[in-house]
């Protein structure tokens, strides 16, 4: 089977506006998605939820010693807010689980194999 994965991007506002019921309620959506991956006879290798983006630190490459700044290389609206690696038989099973994750907007990536056929990492 394939490997792919799933970036997940949304609208950091949620961080300002969520109580302590909406996080339980946003990781017991993500609970049920794990459990139709596995129904779909797929499987979740790994994944986690990121901290807000102002956390993150960029380090740019070019000339001389590479640059580090705080925050994201990208100004956008929404942020990379996590990340699930699945392993499902080909790329429509894996879009059709990106239909129902439940994220803003997710991204699908599949993990590129090395020259063996075996997944890099």
């Amino acid at each position: 089977m394939a490997q792919y994965v799933f970036l997940l991007y949304d609208d950091e506002d949620w961080f300002d506006t969520a109580d302590a019921e909406g996080v339980a309620d946003d990781f017991r959506l993500h609970g049920e998605f794990v459990a139709a991956v596995e129904r779909a006879g797929a499987r979740v290798l790994g994944g986690e939820a990121l901290e807000r983006s102002t956390t993150a630190s960029t380090v740019r490459r070019g000339d001389g010693d590479p640059l580090v700044t705080d925050g994201p290389f990208a100004d956008t609206k929404e942020a990379l807010g996590g990340f699930y690696v699945i392993e499902a038989p080909d790329l429509d099973v894996a879009l059709s689980l990106a239909k129902i994750c439940p994220a803003g907007n997710i991204e699908v990536r599949p993990v590129m194999a090395m020259p063996d056929g075996t997944p890099a990492g």
